[in-house]
């Protein structure tokens, strides 16, 4: 990996830490993992995308709805 790339707000993600807990690994096979583990995450984070919300000329003209009639408050000459 090149290094770490900084974050969607420009700060730089905290390190990633790995630890063996069993057994003991060489040099050339936590290099290889690191290597296949960075190239997965690249891969996936290329392909993450978010759909955007597709919104109609339709529903975008439309008002809003009107709020729902307070039957608490009491109106004109008839409150009692």
């Amino acid at each position: 990996m090149s290094g770490q790339e900084p974050a969607v707000d420009g700060a730089m993600p905290a390190p990633v830490m790995l630890e063996v807990t069993r057994g003991t690994a060489t040099e050339e096979e936590l290099a290889a993992l690191i290597a296949v583990l960075g190239d997965a995450y690249a891969n996936e984070r290329a392909e993450a995308t978010v759909e955007e919300p597709r919104v109609s000329a339709w529903t975008r003209t439309q008002r809003p709805l009107r709020r729902p009639l307070r039957r608490d408050i009491p109106w004109g000459r008839f409150a009692g």
